[in-house]
């Protein structure tokens, strides 16, 4: 079974940068549509953005044009390159990996890496 280990979180001010790297154990390009998650004590998890195999990508409105999904289909990695952060994006950032589906709903996934977690201080 494929494993998913995140890396790359930490503190920032807000306005600042940090790039999210999520390395799989196994091979998932062109086979597994993959996506980033966040939870913020409190809150649900909720869908960041979502790539399927062939590059397709989606974000939740609250990330357009701030953050931005990639893989590395060679290397068997996702990213998230996120910019322009504010505090509201404090939370634990989960990797997800989904066979046969894809989108930035929780229940379609069903590998899960342990989490990130990044903090964004005003």
């Amino acid at each position: 079974q494929v494993q998913l280990v995140e890396s790359g979180g930490g503190s920032v001010q807000a306005g600042g940068s940090l790039r999210l790297s999520c390395a799989a154990s196994d091979n998932t390009h062109g086979t597994y549509s993959m996506a980033w998650f966040r939870q913020a004590p409190g809150k649900e998890r909720e869908g960041v953005a979502a790539i399927d195999g062939d590059g397709k990508t989606t974000y939740a409105d609250s990330v357009k044009g701030r953050f931005t999904i990639s893989r590395d289909n060679a290397k068997d990695t996702l990213y998230l390159q996120m910019n322009s952060l504010k505090p509201e994006d404090t939370a634990t950032y989960y990797c997800a990996a989904a066979r046969f589906c894809y989108g930035l709903g929780a229940s379609a996934y069903s590998l899960w890496g342990q989490g990130t977690q990044v903090t964004v201080s005003s």
